[in-house]
């Protein structure tokens, strides 16, 4: 286990080194995320599925998320509510969403392999929902100019987003035991070989040690809150839940993972100041350090 750590930060790592040395630069970074999210993620959805049977209870592993998404978002309002507007709905966006794909694939890949995927792949649909929902909609609510969508406008975010959709077709096939061509799986795992190590290079690409002081205080206020309940509660359920042990590991390692990548876009969106702009950025990297550290702790002692 401690190998596969370390095999997964020296990709990282050299994803940074390779920004350093003006290899590859930040803004690469959109490019490779595309690929990730439009080709090798998806790719890598229809093969775990392909090759898994997906157990009944696998399917209260989204409701969970919904339901912790809404729970943390509700808190937040408290905890967040002597915020500034704008900072506020900063906050209340990265609360509850989490980075799978990026982040969560590449290990449990190395420790689980393709059945740990098929459990995770089941959480980010409830991440999906939480992302695309809660989140869009909190974010739309504290900017300057308020809430300006519609319901319509949530469903065609959810229609367009590339996982999603193939995580509900590829289960869809799955509980319907319908098999997709070996032409078809074949193409698609070749693909999906390049999702693990394009995801580390690209959180290694986005790494930035470089923290402006005055994010200090808010950002420890919103770290506090965001890992301390979700080590309460993914500590709870995994002692609790009468599931196989890879359902609740999926829940309390799938609590502690960085902030979702979707923040910074939704704060473009809805023209967040660029302040808060860079505060989610700052975020975004110090709960991908936050992260490898506490999911290493954890598999190595429970």
């Amino acid at each position: 286990m401690n190998a596969e750590f370390f095999y997964i930060v020296i990709i990282i790592g050299i994803g940074y080194l390779l920004k350093q040395i003006g290899v590859l630069r930040e803004k690469d970074g959109e490019v490779i995320s595309r690929i990730i999210f439009k080709l090798t993620l998806p790719a890598l959805v229809v093969v775990t599925f392909d090759s898994v049977e997906i157990q009944t209870n696998l399917i209260l592993l989204p409701i969970i998320v919904l339901v912790y998404g809404i729970i943390v978002s509700l808190l937040g309002l408290v905890i967040f509510k002597n915020e500034e507007k704008e900072l506020k709905g900063t906050f209340l966006m990265m609360s509850s969403g989490f980075n799978v794909g990026l982040f969560a694939f590449p290990l449990v890949f190395a420790l689980w392999g393709i059945d740990g995927l098929s459990y995770f792949s089941m959480f980010d649909v409830g991440t999906s929902f939480i992302v695309f929902g809660v989140s869009y909609i909190l974010g739309s609510y504290f900017s300057k100019e308020g809430l300006s969508l519609k319901p319509i406008e949530i469903v065609k975010k959810l229609v367009k987003s590339v996982p999603l959709m193939t995580y509900i077709f590829a289960s869809i096939l799955n509980l319907n035991h319908i098999k997709l061509p070996e032409m078809v799986i074949d193409v698609a795992s070749t693909i999906s070989g390049a999702n693990i190590p394009l995801s580390l290079l690209l959180l290694g690409l986005y790494l930035n040690f470089r923290f402006e002081k005055q994010f200090v205080k808010p950002l420890l206020k919103f770290l506090t809150f965001r890992y301390g309940v979700g080590l309460l509660v993914g500590l709870t359920l995994f002692f609790l839940l009468p599931f196989e042990e890879m359902f609740r590991y999926t829940i309390l390692i799938g609590l502690l993972l960085p902030v979702a990548a979707s923040a910074i876009p939704f704060a473009v969106e809805f023209k967040y100041s660029n302040e808060n702009i860079r505060l989610i950025a700052t975020a975004t990297n110090i709960t991908i350090m936050v992260s490898i550290v506490l999911l290493y702790v954890v598999a190595n002692l429970i």
